[in-house]
């Protein structure tokens, strides 16, 4: 599983990587799914999508200039 730091850490490539790696591996077990079979670990599915999006995250906001200190303060 990977962690918000951990991906804020990598490079943009090894982000880029990491995310066609991990789209593979969810169209792997999707298609296994399709196909009648059984996954050994379903939460790896759940797994997957998360990591996905945290990825995605981490490119948007570096694209729009914000992430963790540089945006608004949100509260009181």
């Amino acid at each position: 599983m990977l962690r918000m730091d951990e991906i804020r850490a990598m490079s943009p490539e090894e982000r880029r990587k990491k995310l066609d790696e991990l789209r593979a591996e969810l169209m792997r077990l999707k298609a296994m799914i399709a196909a009648g079979g059984a996954v050994e670990n379903p939460a790896r599915i759940r797994e997957l999508r998360r990591a996905i999006a945290r990825i995605l995250t981490v490119q948007r906001e570096e694209e729009l200039g914000i992430g963790p200190g540089r945006g608004k303060k949100r509260g009181r």
